[in-house]
């Protein structure tokens, strides 16, 4: 184990700092899980915590093994058949509004042979992907509307319709991360500003046709603006602000250096307390000095992400995923943050690495293993 190890933290020429984060967020998330799983347990497993924990380790250990996996497999090869997997991915989310699995208020899930699959996790890597690929090979004409702008534009809006109509957090991250890698492969800032403009407007669209999420916004800002919401529930606070308010609570309980490991009391208050709140608890738990390790660490993977393996790609088809790829999983990090500290309204947004789950899970550690592919062939 230990020369496993070794060969892959010193002799693998991978990037060992981004391994490193992800498992310092691995044991994290392990330990933070266990403490803020207990309110699942009792509602769901007759009290079965171990048996959960269980869980989320086998899937962190998956995801681990194919972190590594996909590190050793060529990304121009996984590119190559970007729009296949991305079709596959509109399809399935075609087939989830059909015959989905609808769960807190939203049809997110395909139940398969007695396991939730989330098409939306797929559909946004593979978003990405193909983007990177169209970027790449549209460098020489890039400022063209109609050859190179206008196909990733359609894509784009297409994904992000199908993944917003019941994640619209989700899409709003994939369109992100996308418009970034468009940034550096020079795309005209008024092609940009004018996807900025239609994402806007079909995400204010989208939220007339939910009124849980025209609710959440709503609730966050302090003012009604959409009429087909409640104005009790929104600004109660045993409704729409319940949740936000409770991780506020505990993070202000955590103070300085935290109550310690397993005694957080919020975690019985706050149904999401393992996945969506996963920092509010271990900011109570760890104090500011946990609160501020985990977003370190999500600076640390940041900085890689940017500053070496896209710097130092051998291509721009490695330089635009990279950039993709680390956008994408830094913003569900500070998201999952922001959401638990108030600064942004609740997106159901995991922390990668750290909160209980399967299919995000799963792909972060694909995408993290194309990052890794990546800095094995830097310049």
């Amino acid at each position: 184990m230990r020369a496993y190890l070794n060969s892959i933290l010193v002799r693998d020429p991978l990037d060992k700092y981004v391994v490193l984060v992800t498992l310092a967020l691995s044991a994290m998330g392990v330990v933070a899980v266990y403490s803020a799983v207990s309110y699942l347990a009792d509602t769901k497993m007759g009290g079965d915590t171990s048996g959960l924990l269980m869980r989320h380790v086998l899937r962190m250990g998956l995801a681990l093994a194919v972190m590594m996996a996909v590190s050793y497999i060529d990304y121009r090869l996984i590119a190559r058949y970007g729009k296949v997997l991305l079709l596959a991915s509109l399809a399935l989310l075609v087939v989830v509004k059909l015959v989905g699995v609808a769960s807190g208020g939203a049809t997110r899930w395909l139940s398969i042979a007695g396991f939730g699959f989330q098409p939306s996790d797929l559909a946004r890597v593979s978003l990405i992907l193909y983007a990177a690929w169209l970027l790449a090979k549209k460098q020489t004409y890039i400022g063209s509307f109609s050859r190179a702008f206008a196909p990733l534009l359609f894509w784009m809006i297409v994904t992000g319709i199908l993944i917003g109509m019941e994640d619209l957090s989700t899409a709003l991250v994939a369109l992100t991360a996308v418009g970034a890698m468009g940034f550096v492969a020079r795309v005209r800032i008024w092609q940009l500003l004018a996807v900025a403009g239609i994402v806007l407007t079909l995400g204010y669209a989208l939220l007339l046709t939910s009124p849980n999420r025209a609710a959440r916004v709503e609730s966050f800002v302090g003012v009604k603006l959409f009429p087909h919401t409640s104005a009790e529930r929104v600004f109660s606070d045993a409704d729409e602000g319940y949740q936000s308010r409770q991780a506020r609570i505990a993070i202000a309980m955590g103070g300085l250096t935290g109550k310690g490991p397993g005694k957080s009391t919020q975690r019985n208050f706050l149904p999401e307390a393992y996945n969506d709140f996963i920092f509010a608890i271990i900011a109570e738990e760890y104090g500011a000095v946990g609160a501020f390790a985990v977003l370190a660490l999500l600076m640390a993977f940041l900085f890689r992400g940017f500053l070496r393996i896209a710097r130092h790609a051998p291509d721009p088809l490695g330089l635009f995923l990279a950039i993709g790829l680390t956008a994408s999983i830094s913003i569900y990090g500070f998201a999952n943050a922001g959401v638990a500290s108030g600064l942004l309204p609740v997106t159901g947004l995991p922390l990668p690495f750290v909160s209980y789950g399967g299919t995000s899970m799963l792909v972060s550690g694909a995408m993290v293993g194309m990052l890794l592919n990546i800095s094995r062939q830097l310049r």
